[in-house]
């Protein structure tokens, strides 16, 4: 049996809809960033999606940066995530909604009062306190129980550097051996597990049965230890965990 005191929930596409508002909103800069480099391939926001899912912003820019062999100066990039999560707030603000079964599972953990929650996320703390208030689930979390790789960290980061996990688990005073993560991207699922957290890969939010097992697969492929289709199987998931079952992807379709 594993004894699990602490859960750690990713924030976007996790608990918040917030993917598609991020990346619409930043697709416009980061073609004004490649315009400005004089590169002429542009973004849409599904396709940002599709390359940098999981990444905050700043991850997001490395990652343009080596792939189109350009340099952003720093103090000029740290006017683009400020711009950037502007953006993206004011969209989160007007739009976000939560994930389908989330809150009412939140609300379930938090009356419970078995385990210690906070979360864990790559994006900007303003941007994560601005989805989570936006969807009413800032009330499940203490604002010192939400970690952020772009902005509680010494040196900024993103996952899948584990650097956010090991920094959460050092804050909440836990053991990754008795924490579990919910992920649901391949940069998020490799973060958590190259921290040694158990992970249950959520791939709920993906669209379409096809997509969701081909996500399940790759989670489990990196190391997640079992599968969550829909918010309401969590007690089950979790359960697999403690028992140290591992669960066939398809097995909830």
């Amino acid at each position: 049996m594993t004894k699990i005191t602490e859960i750690f929930f990713d924030c976007d596409n996790t608990l918040v809809l917030s993917e598609e508002l991020a990346f619409e909103a930043c697709a416009d800069l980061a073609n004004e960033i490649l315009e400005a480099n004089n590169i002429p391939d542009r973004y849409t926001g599904e396709q940002l999606i599709k390359d940098f899912v999981g990444q905050n912003f700043r991850g997001m820019m490395v990652s343009l940066q080596k792939k189109y062999d350009f340099q952003i100066d720093p103090e000029k990039l740290e006017e683009y995530v400020t711009k950037e999560e502007d953006k993206v707030i004011a969209k989160l603000n007007a739009k976000a909604r939560p994930c389908v079964g989330a809150t009412e599972e939140l609300e379930k953990i938090y009356a419970a009062k078995k385990y210690d929650i906070a979360v864990v996320s790559s994006s900007a703390l303003r941007r994560v306190l601005a989805s989570i208030r936006k969807v009413g689930q800032d009330k499940y979390f203490d604002e010192d129980k939400v970690f952020s790789a772009a902005s509680s960290l010494p040196k900024p980061t993103s996952k899948p550097d584990p650097a956010i996990y090991l920094h959460a688990l050092e804050k909440v005073g836990k053991t990754a051996s008795e924490t579990v993560a919910i992920e649901d991207s391949k940069s998020g699922a490799l973060s958590a597990v190259r921290a040694g957290i158990h992970v249950i890969a959520y791939v709920g939010s993906y669209n379409g049965e096809e997509t969701q097992k081909q996500m399940a697969a790759a989670l489990t492929d990196l190391g997640a230890k079992t599968v969550m289709y829909h918010w309401s199987e969590f007690e089950d998931r979790l359960k697999d965990i403690e028992n140290d079952v591992s669960v066939d992807v398809q097995s909830s379709l």
